[in-house]
């Protein structure tokens, strides 16, 4: 199962909240997450990527100890390029955002040939052209929700996980607990992708218990 952390500093509860953002990507790093997504999508350029820079300090540490994390920018790719990350999260192409293989080729030109390129999806047709546009993962959702932001659910994410040809992971994102996360899996996510299953408890313990879960 792969693990996906997005941040949100306006989740978190102390008064720095840049500060509990490093903390956060220093504990889910050492706990073993896949990918840590910086989604500080209102800090100025010249904040993220000061952000994201320590961010990567502490990354960089934790591969110290045997940490296989890997940090990706929400949607700049020169931010991620700057700063070191491995890679860079794309919204969805219907917000206009760059295609994987233009941001890809961004990467090549700095210097960078093998970057992580992981895109949001809604529907079939957005993890379809993601495929064919070379993204390595998908961010499908959001799956589970209520009322006015009711999610897709889970025959969605089965249908999505299990279309012809298949060439690219997708992660299932949107109300993932610790619960359903077992049942987005067996759906045939590759993983599952979240802000609050990570930033609402004590994040090495729901990693720990969410590999637990994949493994039974």
């Amino acid at each position: 199962m792969l693990l996906y952390c997005i941040t949100d500093r306006h989740q978190l509860a102390p008064a720095d909240k840049a500060s509990a953002v490093e903390r956060l990507v220093e504990a889910a790093a050492l706990a073993g997450v896949d990918y840590i997504q910086l989604r500080e999508k209102d800090l100025s350029a010249r904040e993220l990527e000061r952000l994201a820079t320590r961010c990567m300090a502490h990354i960089c540490d934790a591969r110290k100890e045997g940490s296989r994390t890997r940090l990706l920018v929400n949607s700049r790719v020169d931010i991620a390029i700057a700063c070191g990350a491995d890679g860079v999260h794309l919204r969805s192409r219907a917000s206009g955002e760059l295609s994987a293989a233009d941001a890809r080729a961004i990467f090549g030109r700095a210097g960078r040939p093998q970057p992580i390129i992981a895109v949001s999806c809604h529907s079939a047709g957005e993890v379809l052209l993601a495929e064919s546009e070379g993204a390595d993962f998908a961010v499908f959702g959001p799956v589970f929700g209520k009322g006015e932001r009711a999610g897709v659910g889970i025959d969605a994410l089965r249908r999505i996980c299990h279309r012809t040809p298949n060439h690219m992971p997708v992660l299932a994102l949107g109300g993932i607990t610790i619960e359903s996360a077992a049942s987005c899996v067996a759906a045939g996510a590759a993983g599952v992708a979240a802000i609050r299953l990570f930033q609402s408890a004590d994040v090495q313990a729901a990693i720990h218990l969410l590999r637990t879960l994949a493994k039974a």
